[in-house]
């Protein structure tokens, strides 16, 4: 299939706004952010714990990604594939809520989130592999494999059950891990999720073509602005970090790797849909958007199609499901309005 160089330019710049929060490189010390200093452990389990001669091969750890600056101290745990994955761990209560980012995106994507519900529940955020502090090399981006990650952290954690916590590419993840295991998932939070919005085969095959590891390296500066402003309705000021973390990121030896992981991520959203599963859905699922997404559905794909066509579509199709729009919000819902997507997971979960 022929791309016109004018498709592809546009094609490319509108998938990479999709990449919402991708803000993995060094915090720069003098700034003010109001992120603290990272203490890290390694945690030892003997149902995610690799082979001795697997973590003796293991890459040193790149100095850009393990020196950003996280504001909850982080563990490390070996899963049986032998990637190690990064996680934060805070509060304690009756739920366990497990924090799955989006695409691009890394763990301190919910920092608002966790300093409020880690009053009322336990909180775990993971960067999935290729992303923030987790394992970049030797890692197959996949749903169904992030998914098969998310359920070996909790057997590495000993959870029989948690709360699922997904945004946009996450929310996608979610779903494929309930639909795997539902017995191990007491409740879905969707925030935005990818996998609602079909598209063509056509449509997918435009997607793998534009969005590649080259491309993604290729991103510009002004291109980072803007995929920043994109993803909220009024972007905060108190973004600004995570615009200058991702404009560092490049200076990693690791940024190869990472973007390689981000388009993985792309062609596995489009190649292992969930929209035709969702009916077997079993879990009580709240489902949350920004009334002024502007990422989903994708405007230039489906001009048709609108924010709240999609919400529904999720509503209807997913038994025992309810659905919350938060008006004047974007797609970065859980950061722009923290308050009011905090409250609505507690309103969720009483």
């Amino acid at each position: 299939m022929k791309v016109s160089s004018k498709t592809k330019l546009v094609l490319t710049a509108l998938v990479l706004l999709y990449l919402h929060t991708a803000c993995q490189s060094a915090q720069p010390a003098a700034a003010s952010t109001g992120m603290h200093n990272t203490t890290s452990t390694e945690t030892a389990s003997t149902q995610a714990t690799a082979s001795t001669s697997a973590t003796a091969l293991a890459p040193a750890a790149d100095p850009v990604f393990e020196g950003l600056s996280y504001k909850y101290a982080v563990n490390k745990v070996t899963l049986p594939n032998g990637v190690r994955i990064a996680y934060t761990d805070e509060g304690k209560g009756p739920e366990t809520l497990i924090f799955i980012h989006g695409l691009g995106s890394y763990l301190p994507a919910w920092d608002k989130n966790v300093a409020a519900l880690s009053q009322h529940y336990r909180c775990i955020a993971i960067d999935l592999p290729g992303y923030g502090k987790s394992d970049k090399t030797g890692v197959t981006a996949g749903m169904a494999t992030y998914a098969e990650d998310v359920l070996a952290l909790m057997d590495a954690l000993q959870l029989e059950q948690a709360t699922l916590v997904g945004h946009s590419m996450g929310g996608q993840i979610a779903i494929t891990a309930a639909l795997k295991e539902p017995q191990r998932i007491k409740h879905l939070v969707l925030a935005a999720p990818a996998g609602i919005e079909t598209f063509t085969e056509q449509q997918k095959q435009l997607f793998k073509m534009t969005v590649t590891p080259e491309s993604v390296q290729k991103t510009t500066p002004e291109q980072v602005v803007a995929n920043f402003k994109v993803n909220f309705h009024q972007m905060p000021a108190d973004v600004q970090y995570m615009i200058d973390d991702r404009l560092k990121i490049a200076e990693s030896a690791e940024f190869g790797a990472y973007s390689a992981a981000v388009a993985g991520s792309v062609a596995a959203m489009v190649d292992e849909p969930v929209y035709e599963q969702l009916p077997q859905v079993q879990v009580p699922t709240l489902i949350i958007f920004g009334a002024q997404d502007a990422l989903i559905p994708n405007r230039y794909l489906n001009p048709n199609l609108t924010t709240q066509a999609v919400a529904e579509a999720a509503r209807q199709r997913i038994p025992n499901s309810q659905l919350v729009v938060l008006p004047e919000t974007g797609h970065f819902l859980q950061y722009e309005q923290a308050d009011a997507f905090n409250k609505a997971i507690r309103e969720f979960l009483k």
